[in-house]
């Protein structure tokens, strides 16, 4: 296998899943952007097990939706007011929470952006993550090998997350158009390159409903489409049905990222053409040990060398296997999947 690597409490998802009542462990957080992506809960069973092992208590809390900032920002004062060690964050606004999260680091607590940096970085005390760049980059690579000469004359559409452009949105939509040989402009900004192979964007907001909107979208604006990159794989699904239903199921390329277990299922069954899987359950366990270590030790964790972040790995997941592009079979994206 390669691996390229208080007011308003009620309203929050929350639930100490770890250490007793009886327990005097430290305490972390753990918010995610919702609590039934099954990215984050997987998320939450890696916090959820190694809080366990560590004798920690684990409060875990999550957005409405995929978006909800508000309910992020009351977490995080929560999550001060309780005394909590340090917080695990996966932000929906990466710009926006960031007051939230400097307040919660004055008053001592560590914060461990997960998967999804903030702007800028630096705004959390570390960041464990996949190459989300990278991510997006194998599968414009795999994308573009795949179709040979015929990528020269594609019709590409990307189906994005939010309308607010996370981190996480823009450097794997960016990674994929690169890695297709298209030339960026702001590498920091979705949809404002020229290159006439691109129809356009629209977002998703995550889920399969979002996906098949904006996948209707964008083949009313170009029913020729025949390239799709995905923020992740329940959008992807949402784009397969939207194709499927004008009968092109089967002539446009799906890429996407995420690798978990519907998602590599997909690839098997020629829904999706290759996913780059993330590995969220050990994100999240390395970051309870990395708090652990901060309570006990006054120890910030470090950065991968030669990157901003602590990487957690990536693996391109295909059966069809493209030449100069590292891959793992869709066997062993099953035994690493997720969900």
């Amino acid at each position: 296998m390669k691996l390229a690597n208080l007011a308003g409490a009620t309203a929050l998802a929350v639930t100490a899943m770890a250490g007793s009542a009886m327990a005097a462990g430290e305490t972390v957080c753990l918010i995610t952007k919702t609590d039934t992506n099954p990215f984050f809960v997987k998320m939450k069973e890696g916090a959820t097990a190694k809080a366990e092992e560590l004798g920690m208590t684990l409060k875990a809390f999550a957005g409405k939706v995929d978006g909800d900032h508000e309910t992020q920002v009351q977490a995080i004062e929560t999550c001060i007011l309780d005394g909590a060690k340090g917080i695990l964050l996966t932000a929906s606004d990466t710009s926006s929470i960031v007051p939230a999260v400097q307040q919660a680091r004055d008053a001592g607590l560590l914060v461990i952006a997960l998967d999804t940096p903030l702007e800028p970085i630096e705004s959390a005390d570390a960041t464990f993550a996949t190459d989300n760049f990278l991510a997006g980059l194998l599968i414009g690579q795999w994308a573009k090998a795949s179709l040979g000469d015929a990528a020269n004359d594609a019709k590409i559409a990307t189906l994005d997350l939010a309308v607010s452009q996370p981190t996480v949105d823009v450097l794997r939509n960016q990674g994929f158009l690169e890695g297709f040989g298209v030339d960026l402009a702001d590498p920091n900004v979705i949809g404002d390159e020229d290159d006439p192979r691109l129809v356009g964007s629209d977002v998703t907001a995550g889920n399969e409903e979002g996906g098949r909107r904006a996948m209707e979208n964008l083949l009313a604006k170009d029913p020729t489409i025949n390239v799709v990159h995905t923020i992740n794989e329940p959008a992807a699904a949402g784009a397969y049905e939207a194709l499927k239903a004008i009968g092109r199921e089967n002539d446009v390329l799906i890429v996407s990222v995420d690798g978990g277990c519907p998602g590599v299922q997909n690839v098997a069954d020629g829904v999706i053409g290759a996913t780059s899987q993330q590995y969220p359950l050990l994100m999240a366990s390395l970051g309870v040990e990395a708090v652990k270590k901060w309570a006990d030790e006054g120890v910030k964790p470090e950065n991968t060398p030669g990157k901003d972040f602590y990487d957690t790995g990536v693996a391109l997941v295909t059966d069809q296997a493209a030449e100069g592009v590292d891959s793992i079979s869709v066997k062993e994206g099953m035994d690493l999947c997720w969900g």
